[in-house]
């Protein structure tokens, strides 16, 4: 053998394990390069962002800070944990005040003004000049110069417009920095369309389910959690990581704008849903676990609203300056937190509890047991350190609601600043007192400066030491929830893969199913449901009122069909002459409410305070407190909130008039009432004039009409109990659960929490033993 050849040979064998030790593939698909290691991480990222791959041990990781080396918080082989705090601690105060921020709302793309409003190279969005998934100028600026991280989303124009500019979005934050990602977040977006037809062949833009209120009228919690793993399983075909949900305030004041978006008014029923819903959302299954229930496949879930926002005086929000006041009459402040200490926080899954918590604006009135301080729950020290964070243990992230820092300015503006009780201090004094009382996070700040001042203000106070620790404890927090699903690896999505995603059939499925069940039957005299043959139905058409949405933005009055006519043709024939019809079907919605506030009032020498009613005909408040419980605002010389002896006029009256009208119409033939609520209502005003009622929590129309033609049977129940009239919703105490006298109809049956009837009569099933009230 010659020299030549021994010397190959030798160099062929020392060189072979080295090339073995390469564990990884990488492919290409224009965007972003993705990176496959042998039995570990994906990883994914941009060629343009300036990241370059590390190999240790024959693995890939990302050089995200573009140091040279691998630092802890880049090796995906490490405990989440160890990896936060890592990052945490080699970030500057600059940038942990930019984690800290969670940014006002962003829609895709951007509006050309108001709220929502963006630009693009310095000009407002133009469809067919502007690609709709480009950043805005005013993101770049967020999260370069700001370091936010945070973002929340609202509307977007299709799922593959959010996926691309979920990329480039991921691509941006990549390239500057140490290459944190972004978390992105939603408020709930898998409402219903109305008149939207389902066809079990065919998809949709995202799944549509009921209400949470609808949800809970199922009183199946696995329901709720299949729901969490499906829409979890959407939203991060979106690019979203964070759900700013579930809302599990117990909903025992029965006026409360914000009912809807609860489980309802028992502590027990919500606890559990809770529980279904943040399992359903965070966990993690199959090949998509990372560890601990956490990862490719979850969703952090951010309860909401610390301790609890369902006691508004008088049913007041607390969006509003009005409404900034939560009481207790009852003395059940403590059962305002089953739902989190029994439910988000006590999770049967992996991931143990609730990853993020949100308090309410509300000033929990007299219930500082230790500073007695009635500032809003965001402020306040002893609601959120004393209890949340030291009482019950709680570790995860908390983010204030949005808006909390701001200037307040008006009474009656929902996007009013909401510094509720530190209205006199400085922007960067409130920011200080937030992070003291033990909040990590500001919602609906996109500004760094105020968070920055306000460690600045706390190195005067307590030395750098301490301040630079209580700044990294909520880096580490909020690093953990980015970390835990994934993206710190691959946050670049596979546009094709969302498309087919996001409102696939089988998922539409299990949204319209769960529709079907949520349907409560309160009334079926004589059987009059179902209605299984093709016989002749009398719609009558139903008047909107001009109305204003929560943005100030206007819709003009309208008088048309309240269901797709099409959609009614595939069940009965339809005509416009009650006398030709076998029965009527008539669609109407809960007596709409004010927000309990009048610039007339006031202007005519009043407080500006109404009564919010829950009937449709004028509601004069006779029984109201003589004083209110909680009150005091800088733009009041009063504290007295009192409205006793005040009218209240409910818009959609005319509702009311449609069923008494077309009961006389029908000459006694049946007349069918679907009601669409939000809240609980007064009954009595129309109850009587139904053969039978249905009542839903925000479902397709077309599900009606399966109950109704005996496609599907009722089967849901009330999550909450119907007042018999409005003076026992002025003796309620608004803490309490259960404390109204219900309504009995002409049947006998009293619409209490847990009624309702399938096509044998009243249901009496375990779910009406297990949550009793």
């Amino acid at each position: 053998m010659t020299k030549r050849i021994i010397t190959a040979l030798i160099l062929s064998s020392c060189l072979q394990p080295i090339f073995a030790q390469k564990k990884w593939t990488e492919t290409t698909n224009g965007t972003f390069n993705i990176i496959k290691n042998q039995g570990g991480q994906t990883l994914g990222y941009s060629p343009n962002s300036g990241i370059k791959v590390l190999t240790v041990n024959g693995l890939a990781f990302k050089d995200l800070n573009k140091n040279g080396k691998l630092d802890k918080f880049e090796d995906w082989r490490l405990p989440i944990d160890a990896r936060a705090k890592d990052l945490a601690s080699k970030l500057t105060i600059q940038e942990i005040a930019g984690l800290m921020l969670y940014s006002s709302h962003q829609s895709l793309p951007a509006r050309a003004g108001g709220y929502f409003a963006g630009t693009y190279n310095g000009k407002p969005f133009k469809e067919g000049e502007i690609d709709p998934s480009d950043l805005t100028d005013q993101q770049k600026l967020f999260l370069k110069d700001d370091n936010l991280r945070h973002v929340l989303l609202t509307t977007v124009q299709s799922p593959e417009v959010a996926a691309k500019w979920n990329n480039k979005l991921q691509a941006y934050c990549e390239s500057v920095g140490n290459g944190i990602p972004a978390n992105n977040s939603t408020d709930p977006r898998h409402g219903t369309k109305a008149k939207a037809e389902y066809d079990a062949a065919s998809g949709g833009e995202i799944s549509m389910w009921p209400s949470s209120l609808g949800m809970a009228a199922t009183f199946k919690p696995e329901l709720v959690e299949k729901f969490g793993q499906v829409a979890a399983a959407e939203y991060r075909a979106l690019g979203i990581t964070t759900a700013l949900s579930p809302q599990v305030d117990i909903a025992t004041e029965p006026r409360w704008s914000r009912f809807n978006g609860t489980f309802g008014e028992s502590p027990a029923l919500s606890a559990e849903m809770a529980q279904a819903y943040c399992n359903g959302f965070q966990t993690s299954l199959g090949k998509k676990e990372i560890a601990n229930g956490w990862g490719l496949g979850s969703v952090n879930a951010m309860v909401k609203h610390w301790p609890g926002g369902g006691a508004g005086e008088a049913g007041r929000d607390a969006h509003y300056a009005n409404g900034k006041f939560a009481v207790y009459p009852g003395n059940n402040f403590d059962a305002h937190l089953i739902p989190f200490i029994n439910g988000a926080f006590k999770l049967k899954g992996k991931t143990g509890m609730a990853s993020a918590v949100m308090p309410y604006y509300t000033i929990s009135w007299n219930q500082d047991k230790k500073n007695g301080e009635n500032v809003a729950n965001n402020y306040n020290k002893y609601i959120i350190n004393d209890l949340l964070r030291t009482k019950y243990g709680y570790d995860g992230v908390v983010c204030t609601d949005w808006l909390v820092t701001g200037d307040h300015k008006a009474m009656d503006v929902f996007i009013d600043g909401k510094s509720w009780g530190v209205e006199k201090l400085s922007l960067a004094e409130r920011h200080y007192k937030v992070l003291m009382a033990g909040v990590d996070q500001y919602g609906g700040n996109n500004d760094a400066k105020p968070v920055i001042e306000a460690y600045q203000m706390g190195v005067k106070e307590h030395g750098e030491a301490k301040m630079r620790a209580r700044m990294e404890q909520s880096a580490v927090r909020l690093l953990r929830n980015i970390f835990r699903v994934g993206v710190f690896e691959n946050p670049y999505l596979n546009v094709e893969e969302t498309k087919a995603t996001v409102g696939n059939p089988a998922f539409m499925k299990a949204g319209y199913d769960a529709q079907l069940q949520s349907v409560v039957m309160l009334k079926n005299q004589s059987s009059t449901l179902p209605i299984t043959t093709k016989k002749t139905v009398y719609v009558p058409k139903r008047f909107v009122p001009a109305s204003r949405n929560f943005l100030g933005m206007e819709s003009p009055a309208s008088t048309d069909y309240p269901v797709s006519i099409d959609i009614v043709k595939k069940y009965y024939n339809v005509t416009d002459n009650a006398d030709e019809a076998d029965f009527a079907l008539v669609f109407i919605q809960n007596p709409s409410a004010t927000i309990g506030y009048d610039k007339e009032d006031l202007k005519n020498g009043g407080n500006g305070y109404i009564p919010i009613s829950l009937q449709y005909g004028d509601y004069t408040a006779t029984e109201a407190r003589e004083t209110s419980i909680a009150g005091g605002d800088p733009m009041e010389n009063f504290t007295n909130r009192s409205y006793k002896n005040k009218t209240a006029k409910t818009p959609n009256i005319t509702d009311m008039t449609l069923v008494t009208e077309t009961k006389e119409k029908m000459k006694g033939k049946p007349v069918i009432v679907s009601v669409n609520t939000t809240n609980p209502m007064i009954f009595s005003e129309i109850e009587k004039n139904a053969s039978a009622l249905l009542l839903s929590f925000g479902v397709q129309d077309q599900a009606i009409l399966e109950i109704v033609a005996g496609k599907s049977e009722p089967a849901a129940l009330l999550p909450m109990q119907m007042p018999a009239d409005m003076i026992t919703v002025e003796k309620q105490a608004e803490d309490v659960p259960y404390d109204l006298k219900c309504y009995k109809d002409s049947e006998g049956n009293a619409y209490d929490f847990g009624f309702g009837m399938n096509w044998k009569g009243i249901i009496k099933d375990e779910r009406t033993v297990k949550f009793k009230k």
